[in-house]
């Protein structure tokens, strides 16, 4: 299966915390001109809501996660996103 890159950089928000090693949460980003729902791993846990930016895919549907703050608040809006 082809490595699908295009969520790599993408901005979202947590929709089910993380839970660090222990396991994923879900992300929600805007990719191929829609919001779709990705599996969210990440180092440290991370609270539902918070914004995200995806550092890396591993397979089908997943995608490393980091928390986000964008001091310049420049990062796109999700609409329905707290």
């Amino acid at each position: 299966m082809a490595r699908d890159e295009a969520a790599i950089g993408s901005v979202g928000v947590l929709t089910i915390a993380t839970r660090g090693t222990a396991g994923p949460g879900e992300v929600r980003i805007k990719v191929r001109g829609g919001s779709e729902h990705f599996l969210a791993w990440s180092d440290a846990p991370i609270r539902k809501g918070a914004t995200v930016l995806v550092i890396d895919y591993r397979g089908p549907r997943a995608v490393d996660v980091m928390e986000w703050a964008d001091p310049l608040g420049e990062a796109p809006s999700i609409p329905g996103s707290t």
